[in-house]
């Protein structure tokens, strides 16, 4: 497998055209919703009460941290992403926004976006938005995302800590039950990105990207995906245990964890990946034998964003009863 040279590839003009909505693309705003939706449950659930001044600046910071994250990842990533398909029209392949434009406007957003947090709320959600840009930015995109294909598994976890700095946020401590809200967002990850890599992969390789497909093929990948699951069912139950959860969040674990398991064990017997069933690499539009990748990938986001409504929904209600 070739690795991209990082430089090899002229990226459009020296003097940027970019307008508003490019600078908006560089946000990565799918990934930052996500994010602060995980951040905000984290604040909410949290035990005591927040101003509501602080907590509206809190979810702030970790969003524009998030997309600080997301710029300087496209940033780095220019070449991978003028490679393939699914990328080619970001900014920077489009010759809208230079490297270096990018960089500068990701760093300004981390500077601003950590210091604000930590003056304004606290430090240690501020050191953890520190952390966690540093880790997405510079440990995935720079060093795992190219050298392994454990990249999404490891890289995971800047994608997991939102909910732990969310809380931090609201408490300025970190306890258990934090930390399992951002184990099993780092669980997660790997199933749902490797779901999407199989009907993906053409896309991988021809950047020279390891992920999992590319260099253990479309059957490992498909096992790990289910030994993933399986792990991830009980784990999403756990706050049942610990008192986080209540009755609604146990019916969205059992019957959310029951159906992962069994859209894995499908996308596991399937073919999925075999061959290239990406097509002309349309992410929404694999070939018939993806489909149950595609499916698992569609149903890992509705299962997250479930179980993290169901702990909001019941914080609502402690509220009104």
């Amino acid at each position: 497998m070739s690795v991209v040279d990082h430089n090899a590839i002229e990226l459009g003009p020296r003097i940027s055209e970019a307008e508003v909505g490019d600078y908006i693309a560089l946000l990565k705003p799918r990934v930052m919703s996500l994010v602060i939706f995980t951040a905000l449950v984290g604040l909410v659930i949290a035990p005591g009460h927040v101003h509501p001044v602080l907590a509206f600046t809190s979810i702030l910071c970790i969003a524009v941290g998030a997309g600080a994250s997301g710029a300087l990842n496209m940033a780095y990533e220019g070449d991978i992403d003028a490679l393939m398909s699914r990328t080619a029209n970001r900014p920077i392949p489009r010759g809208r926004i230079t490297r270096g434009e990018a960089t500068a406007f990701g760093m300004t957003l981390a500077f601003f976006s950590v210091m604000t947090l930590g003056i304004l709320v606290n430090w240690v959600a501020g050191a953890l938005l520190a952390f966690t840009i540093f880790f997405y930015a510079v440990i995935y995109t720079m060093w795992l995302k190219r050298w392994t294909a454990q990249n999404i598994v490891i890289g995971g976890l800047a994608g997991a800590l939102p909910p732990v700095i969310g809380w931090a946020a609201a408490t300025g401590s970190t306890p258990l039950n934090a930390w399992l809200l951002c184990a099993i967002i780092f669980m997660w990850t790997p199933p749902h990105f490797w779901a999407l890599s199989l009907y993906t992969s053409g896309d991988y390789a021809k950047a020279g990207v390891p992920m999992m497909p590319v260099v253990k093929g479309a059957k490992s990948t498909r096992l790990q995906i289910l030994v993933y699951s399986l792990i991830l069912a009980p784990l999403g139950y756990l706050p049942v245990l610990t008192g986080l959860g209540g009755l609604i969040y146990a019916g969205v674990a059992a019957g959310g964890g029951a159906l992962f398991v069994l859209l894995a064990v499908r996308l596991f017997r399937s073919k999925a990946g075999d061959s290239d069933s990406a097509g002309d690499g349309v992410l929404y539009g694999p070939k018939a034998d993806a489909k149950p990748a595609r499916d698992l990938f569609a149903v890992s986001i509705l299962y997250l964003f479930a179980l993290f409504a169901a702990l909001l929904v019941e914080h609502g209600l402690k509220g009104v009863l």
